[in-house]
């Protein structure tokens, strides 16, 4: 799957703004950024349900609105409103679905989605009747029956609970595994550290693809975390400091990046902020996470603009 210089607008709104990235066959990739970041827009243009003002979509080495014929068996998708029909149990769900994919022999599959999901138990109960959780699990089955080639996920955690979050990932790796490619858009940072991949959009624009692990080792200097009461009221005053690249709050802590992350450094930073600001403060070397990434190249991003 290739985007090349894609652009779409939507009257005077840019949603894609000359976006460019690819997806390798078997691999997880993520789409991360904020509502309004363009995620969506990119995913229904890979489904071939909208086409780029300008630049190239490729989808399983066509155009997948010029031939939407050509993806619509070999790729699966979940949207954010996956409708559901209430009035039918679990195994209606997925027999509907099969057949207006035109499965056949939809039941040895539809075993082996139960059986994978964990939905067996459950196969007799009617949709209205489950949890959240287990609704999108529900519509993940009914977006593979066919078997497709490609599984694409628009946010499909958004609403589920931490416990559901878990297992839908767990189930997604377990499909990766067999060698299913999945583009899925997600705004959820700690999420996307499970992708092979990711691009980290941002108000339409591509602003890096990589995965995760090489976009944290691109940070340059040291993250530190500090911990002390009312901390993070004090951002502001953190961000003065001599050394400090930038200072981010994340409830009662502080990821706070230095310029330069050796021993003189952070000990000049820790004696600093207990002299003032948090004289209990326990300041302590972590690894940059997504979030510190994403927001470190955003700020980037917009210096080089202005």
């Amino acid at each position: 799957m290739r985007f090349d210089g894609v652009e779409k607008r939507f009257g005077t709104t840019t949603a894609l703004a000359g976006s460019s990235f690819t997806v390798a066959r078997g691999e997880m990739f993520g789409l991360i950024g904020p509502d309004g970041a363009g995620k969506t827009t990119a995913i229904r243009l890979l489904c071939g349900l909208l086409r780029p003002d300008s630049g190239r979509v490729t989808v399983l080495g066509v155009d997948p609105a010029g031939r939407h014929d050509a993806i619509t068996g070999r790729v699966g998708y979940l949207s954010q409103r996956f409708t559901l029909y209430g009035d039918l149990t679990i195994d209606e769900n997925i027999e509907f679905f099969a057949e207006i994919r035109g499965v056949r022999h939809f039941r040895p599959r539809r075993e082996q989605l139960l059986e994978m999901t964990r939905l067996t138990p459950f196969r007799r109960r009617l949709a209205d009747r489950l949890s959240g959780g287990m609704k999108q699990k529900l519509a993940l089955a009914c977006t593979l029956v066919h078997e497709p080639e490609l599984v694409v996920l628009d946010e499909p955690t958004t609403g589920v609970d931490p416990v559901s979050r878990r297992e839908f990932w767990k189930l997604l790796s377990e499909f990766l595994a067999r060698g299913v490619t999945i583009v899925m858009s997600t705004p959820y940072l700690d999420e996307a550290e499970r992708c092979t991949r990711v691009a980290l959009m941002h108000e339409g624009r591509v602003l890096a693809v990589d995965e995760p692990a090489r976009l944290r080792a691109r940070l340059p200097g040291g993250m530190l975390e500090v911990v002390a009461p009312g901390v993070a009221g004090g951002v502001e005053a953190v961000r003065r400091m001599p050394g400090v690249v930038d200072a981010q709050a994340f409830g009662d802590r502080l990821h706070v990046r230095l310029g330069v992350a050796d021993a003189a450094a952070v000990g000049e930073f820790t004696a600093h902020l207990r002299r003032g600001l948090a004289p209990e403060a326990s300041v302590r070397a972590v690894e940059a996470s997504l979030e510190d990434v994403f927001i470190a190249t955003l700020e980037q991003q917009e210096r080089a603009d202005a």
